[in-house]
């Protein structure tokens, strides 16, 4: 049974010169210890909603399961905070507990990545799709549409996977990768090929980001925020097209524009 993501409190507000008592909504996080095969493998600390599709997704981007066999069992104990998982692989042979990690809910440098691993789980894309500016402009606002949680507590990371016209499942939660992840645990759970699809996030595009899209598998990633230089390079090198700033009917293309649509027929202007 997954918990609440969001609550009501009590706060004190100060506006127009006076202290006033008031309600306001707040993100729940909970941290939830992740046991592999009986041995601690890292500590999540995520929303309390989707908890299945969230180890799944962080086993397989973590390179712990390669497909939705490899996990035996998975056993949650939301009240305890722990989920056992059960795997074919020897996680002590694969070196994957060299320390002890804490999977953060905050920005920034919130995971502690083997680039090593990160290479041999990353994807190049493969994909074909061609995509319309509109229909990108469209899939942004299609997420700002389902982020009620967010709007009501500013909060939350929101991410989503479309084929360009509509939203296939959307997911949010105080951690950006544990979103990404809950849409990979989904993914896998219902055997979704991402290869064509769309990756819609809300956050700033940095190399992590980039390389969890890698790892999912689709060729094309969207944002409303920034990215980062080596991001960049990571989805030039991966065959993914980086998209940022989409708001206000402008976007930027930071690699391989050639996934996208020129409406005037000038492709000759746009160079990798």
């Amino acid at each position: 049974m997954n918990h609440d993501i969001r609550c009501n409190q009590k706060i004190i507000r100060y506006e127009n010169g006076k202290l006033t008592e008031t309600e306001d909504d707040f993100v729940t996080e909970l941290p939830i210890t992740v046991m592999v095969n009986k041995t601690e493998f890292a500590t999540v600390v995520c929303s309390p909603n989707h908890l299945e599709e969230l180890i799944l997704g962080f086993l397989a981007s973590e390179g712990v399961i390669l497909k939705r066999t490899d996990l035996l069992q998975l056993d949650i104990d939301e009240h305890r905070g722990y989920a056992h998982a059960k795997v074919t692989t020897d996680i002590h042979q694969a070196n994957y507990l060299s320390t002890k990690r804490l999977v953060a809910s905050c920005c920034g440098k919130s995971r502690e990545f083997y680039f090593q691993n990160d290479a041999a789980i990353a994807k190049k894309s493969m994909s074909t799709i061609k995509l319309q500016p509109q229909q990108i402009l469209h899939m942004m606002s299609q997420l700002q549409a389902h982020s009620q949680t967010f709007i009501a507590t500013g909060g939350l990371h929101n991410a989503a996977i479309s084929d360009g016209s509509n939203l296939y499942i959307h997911r949010q939660d105080i951690g950006r990768h544990n979103a990404l992840d809950k849409l990979y645990g989904y993914c896998i759970q219902h055997h979704i090929s991402v290869r064509d699809k769309i990756l819609i996030f809300s956050g700033r595009i940095s190399s992590e980001i980039l390389i969890k899209a890698a790892k999912i598998g689709v060729g094309v990633i969207i944002s409303k925020s920034a990215s980062t230089t080596l991001a960049v390079q990571l989805a030039t090198d991966l065959n993914i097209t980086a998209i940022g700033f989409v708001r206000d009917e402008h976007f930027n293309i930071y690699s391989h524009p050639e996934r996208i649509v020129n409406p005037n027929c000038i492709s000759h202007q746009i160079t990798t």
